[in-house]
């Protein structure tokens, strides 16, 4: 079975195809803005030197000696919490290892990172970090030797050295155009 297709529509669609794409584009609306008018975007940071890779990468290995000792307080406050004597005279021995372990990040760390690194701008802030860094691993080794003999005094001093150093981090990552969490 054949299906006819009347001649009046195929001359009416042939003849209509042309037309519609004869027709102007329509003019474009006055609030949406002209290229030639829109303002430049900020140009891209340049890639770091291999100075700044090096002191983020320093920067890198030194946080995962602040997570240790963050670690070990976390686990410290906890154990105070429960009131077991055992538990918290553990968990001090374990602050004072955790501090061991994470003063070997923290010096490692320190010692790639060069403040000299940035421009003036943003030296201060990479030096403010720096000696946030060495306060940490001066604490982290009075934190070793006396952590399991007194672990209230020894938590305290790091709890404030810790809010230090997060804060020189903020003011760090602020220069160099990084956001904060």
């Amino acid at each position: 079975m054949r299906f006819r297709v009347p001649a009046a529509l195929i001359i009416g669609v042939m003849l209509s195809a042309p037309l519609m794409g004869q027709q102007p584009p329509p003019p474009p609306a006055e609030s949406t803005p002209r290229v030639e008018s829109m303002p430049p975007s900020p140009p891209a940071p340049p890639p770091p030197t291999p100075a700044q890779t090096r002191y983020l990468q320093g920067l890198r290995t030194a946080g995962r000696g602040v997570a240790q000792i963050k670690s070990g307080i976390d686990r410290l406050v906890r154990a105070q919490t429960g009131h077991d004597t055992v538990q918290v005279h553990a968990a001090a021995r374990r602050l004072g290892g955790l501090c061991s372990a994470a003063r070997g990040f923290l010096v490692s760390g320190r010692g790639a990172m060069e403040p000299a690194a940035y421009e003036p701008p943003t030296r201060k802030p990479a030096r403010d970090l720096v000696l946030q860094l060495d306060s940490l691993s001066l604490i982290a080794k009075e934190c070793q030797l006396t952590a399991g003999k007194s672990p209230a005094p020894v938590a305290a001093g790091l709890l404030s050295r810790l809010h230090a150093y997060e804060a020189a981090l903020a003011a760090f990552r602020t220069a160099i155009g990084l956001p904060n969490r």
